[in-house]
């Protein structure tokens, strides 16, 4: 198909192309979802399942689950071979795209895929880098709809324009492609070790900090308590729920209007907990909604801590430093400051993380979940306050220095994801020669 089949629109993201490379809609050179189990299938096959969130970019299929057609999730139903390419359908923009080189034995990717198979005329290695430009994911994202889950569907991915030279100089891009992007990937992987290495050093701080205190001659005592180990002898221990008050909030029905439009009071989910302090909101309810909906009105300072899911969420911290609201995944600690010093705190919760996760793995559930009850039962240190002032100030001041160094490291690998995409971009357009 000639260049000037397309509208421009649709060819202005592919860029001025090289003499002798051709442009074409992606559905005449590959087969989209070419194969797909029936509701026939026999109950017992065995299957190796990848959902949109077993895919990551730069690392192919990284997670799967083994299932039967009969347990296996509704949306199971594309079937892989070698040389495919998956796209992600929904939010696109988060790059769940990959070739498969190697699958393994009955792989089934879900519906949310655009399962994409190449003929004859196109390397199967160029598509997926092809797939993973910017250039593409840019025009996949631009015609999806919907504000959340932006979503498109296989039929329109299809439709967009794909350009390529002959098949020899397509492997030779893709082999060149392979070569470059594995000595980024190498340089990424290294910095992210190092960038864990000073996350690992912050908390061997923290639990440095809470547990022994600022004197390391101070003689020491059991503290009783599981996660602790032995505390400084003049220290004291005490449950949450003897110097502060704990509880969480709820979500007010989005059908009823009077909850939310016109809604001045912050209104936080547990997305805060990423922040180090929360200070703004992005939503807000009204009058209404805190007086019907059982709405604690939190003043500041106070803890809020993410208390569900399997992500990291759960058990993350953040300081409260506006008055507000929250939603049930959250619960507030708003401590006696006669007491606990709210920094001193901060930095207890962050060392509990690891053990509240472990506490609330239990039951069996498949989703886990820290109580109210389970966090106002905690057992926590107690040095005199003065004292937890004097800890408090030596680890903001320890962190802020291993702060700057991870967020020098964290722009280094940004600008290395920044030059692999563009690398990739420029390369499957004909932007760069490749011998």
């Amino acid at each position: 198909m000639s260049v000037a089949a397309f509208p421009q629109e649709a060819l202005n993201w592919l860029g001025r192309l090289p003499a002798g490379w051709q442009v074409k809609p992606l559905k005449h050179v590959v087969r989209v979802n070419p194969e797909a189990l029936s509701d026939s299938t026999d109950p017992d096959w065995r299957m190796t399942y990848a959902d949109i969130s077993s895919v990551s970019l730069g690392q192919g299929i990284v997670d799967t689950e083994e299932f039967s057609f009969e347990d296996a999730p509704s949306r199971a139903r594309r079937l892989v071979r070698p040389g495919d390419t998956l796209v992600s359908t929904v939010r696109t923009y988060l790059r769940a795209i990959t070739v498969v080189r190697e699958p393994p034995e009955n792989l089934v990717a879900s519906t949310g895929f655009a399962v994409l198979r190449p003929s004859s005329t196109i390397d199967a290695n160029f598509l997926g880098y092809f797939a993973t430009s910017d250039a593409f994911v840019n025009a996949v994202v631009a015609q999806s709809v919907g504000v959340s889950y932006p979503a498109t569907n296989a039929s329109d991915i299809v439709r967009l324009p794909i350009a390529f030279p002959r098949i020899e100089q397509q492997q030779k891009i893709a082999t060149f492609l392979d070569r470059k992007t594995a000595e980024i990937d190498t340089l990424i992987a290294r910095k992210r070790r190092l960038r864990d290495r000073l996350a690992e050093k912050r908390t061997a701080l923290i639990t440095r900090a809470v547990t022994k205190g600022l004197d390391p001659d101070a003689p020491m005592k059991d503290s009783g308590i599981e996660w602790l180990g032995e505390i400084p002898a003049h220290w004291r221990a005490s449950r949450v729920k003897f110097f502060a008050a704990v509880g969480n909030g709820s979500t007010p029905s989005r059908e009823n209007a009077d909850y939310w439009v016109g809604g001045d009071y912050p209104w936080l989910n547990s997305g805060v907990v990423n922040k180090g302090s929360a200070t703004e909101a992005d939503q807000f309810v009204t009058e209404l909604a805190l007086r019907e909906c059982h709405l604690p009105i939190i003043d500041p300072p106070a803890i809020l801590l993410g208390i569900t899911g399997q992500g990291k969420t759960r058990g993350m911290t953040t300081k409260l430093e506006i008055q507000a609201t929250i939603n049930q995944h959250l619960v507030f600690v708003k401590p006696d400051e006669r007491v606990i010093d709210i920094d001193y705190l901060y930095a207890i919760f962050e060392r509990a993380y690891l053990y509240l996760r472990s506490e609330s793995d239990g039951g069996g559930s498949t989703k886990g979940a820290i109580t109210c009850s389970q966090v106002e039962n905690l057992c926590v240190p107690l040095p005199p306050v003065t004292e937890q002032r004097e800890i408090a100030l030596a680890l903001q001041e320890s962190q802020a220095k291993l702060h700057g160094v991870s967020r020098k490291i964290g722009k280094a690998i940004e600008r290395l994801e920044e030059y692999r995409s563009a690398l990739i971009t420029n390369a499957v357009t004909g932007q760069i020669k490749v011998a």
